[in-house]
């Protein structure tokens, strides 16, 4: 009898990623897909697809272990942090059909305010963080965070109610404006030091305390930034697979310090400070992220496939845990597929007709090298390029100098961005 595996929120982004893989990867797996929202569920490619309760209703669990058990489901994947937290809860009830964190792990983790604060008295880097009580105090907290601060949410995702603010009364008004409109208290708010660096994720797999994989990719631009007061969300359209073994070793040390016995699958963001080095800024526990098609399409091992291995009880052991490529690509836009592919094949299929020349910017090495000569021989030269320019646009620039430098016997090794 084939293995069943029941894929929660169905018919959304990382939940239809998590179908495709499954069935792509194990023909022999019977993967079906559940969601109590009936236009998400109607949008999705499972084969079947069940109802259910919100995970708010108090007949969710009973209501998903009903079906579980009639239809032989073998492991319950949830892919929100509303099923997470209400399975975590009730995780006696499902038994082996739950590969997740324990319910006090899940808890702390949808708590970034608490998260950070376990995880600074235990020495793994997270950005300095004041919970808030009233509107009074501010002050203080700006004298020692400094300007701008970053406000937000302690729980939620997609930054939600997150904006960086320069001035305590900035901070008053953001935090005023979301209890008047949006009912939230001022309680439910953070004040943390606001990073400027790198933005990260590191999704890892875990199992009884061991770590089976990793995989790292950085965030280059975000879906809608420019009308988010943030700047940014969780949710990258462009992000690159990225080679830091420092973001694992961080990632690894707070997991450990959660449980020396955790198992599940974690997805951590991390964003670095003003030296370069990554802190933890959230945890999601118990589901991955989007950013898995990225990280599924490019390396040596399918994230999403041991994932499932891992829950449905099957044995895995890889030959290193962290599976690391460089230069691999994710561009995603609403109403497109998402595309990922290797920046050796960013110029492919593409001509150049910004500027006329003899020489086709795609014209292979060799083609170049006859037009311009005989390579020189190699230098270490140190070049600056000064303009305003977004994301998506220095990246290909990056990508434009390393091939024109291939074309000139010069290796482009380095690029560095300063945010002005």
């Amino acid at each position: 009898m084939p293995k069943r595996v029941l894929v929660l929120e169905a018919g959304t982004g990382a939940s239809e990623h998590l179908i495709r893989t499954l069935r792509e990867s194990d023909e022999s797996l019977a993967v079906g897909g559940a969601h109590w929202d009936h236009f998400f569920l109607k949008n999705s490619t499972a084969r079947q697809r069940w109802l259910v309760p919100p995970p708010a209703h108090p007949t969710y669990a009973a209501a998903l272990h009903r079906l579980a058990t009639r239809e032989h489901i073998d492991a319950i994947l949830p892919n929100a942090d509303e099923s997470v937290a209400a399975l975590a809860a009730r995780r006696q009830r499902f038994g082996s059909r739950l590969f997740m964190p324990s319910a006090a792990v899940v808890q702390l983790c949808q708590d970034k305010f608490g998260l950070a604060t376990f995880l600074r008295r235990r020495g793994v880097p997270v950005p300095e963080t004041r919970g808030l009580r009233r509107l009074g105090g501010i002050e203080a907290t700006f004298r020692r965070l400094g300007s701008p601060v970053w406000c937000r949410v302690r729980s939620g995702c997609n930054s939600r109610g997150a904006a960086p603010v320069r001035t305590p009364e900035d901070a008053r008004s953001w935090i005023r404006y979301w209890t008047a409109m949006r009912g939230l208290r001022v309680s439910d708010f953070t004040l943390a030091e606001y990073l400027p660096g790198r933005d990260f994720a590191c999704l890892m797999l875990w199992k009884d305390g061991a770590l089976v994989l990793a995989k790292t990719c950085e965030r280059l631009s975000y879906f809608f930034a420019q009308s988010q007061p943030s700047g940014r969300s969780s949710m990258a359209s462009l992000s690159k697979t990225v080679y830091e073994p420092r973001v694992v070793e961080t990632c690894a040390r707070a997991i450990r310090a959660l449980d020396a016995r955790a198992s599940g699958a974690f997805s951590v963001d991390l964003k670095a400070d003003e030296e370069g080095e990554p802190r933890i800024t959230e945890i999601n526990a118990g589901r991955l992220i989007a950013q898995a098609i990225l990280l599924d399409r490019a390396g040596t091992y399918s994230l999403t496939h041991m994932y499932a291995r891992l829950a449905l009880g099957e044995p895995v052991t890889l030959r290193d845990e962290y599976d690391a490529p460089k230069d691999y690509y994710f561009v995603r836009n609403v109403d497109a597929e998402p595309l990922v592919f290797h920046a050796s094949e960013f110029f492919d299929g593409i001509d150049d007709a910004r500027v006329p020349t003899t020489v086709t910017a795609n014209a292979p090495p060799a083609a170049r090298a006859q037009h311009d000569g005989p390579r020189a021989p190699r230098t270490r030269r140190r070049f600056q390029v000064v303009a305003a320019l977004d994301r998506h646009a220095l990246e290909a620039l990056f990508l434009d100098l390393r091939r024109l430098g291939e074309g000139m016997g010069l290796d482009i090794t380095a690029f560095n961005v300063t945010e002005t």
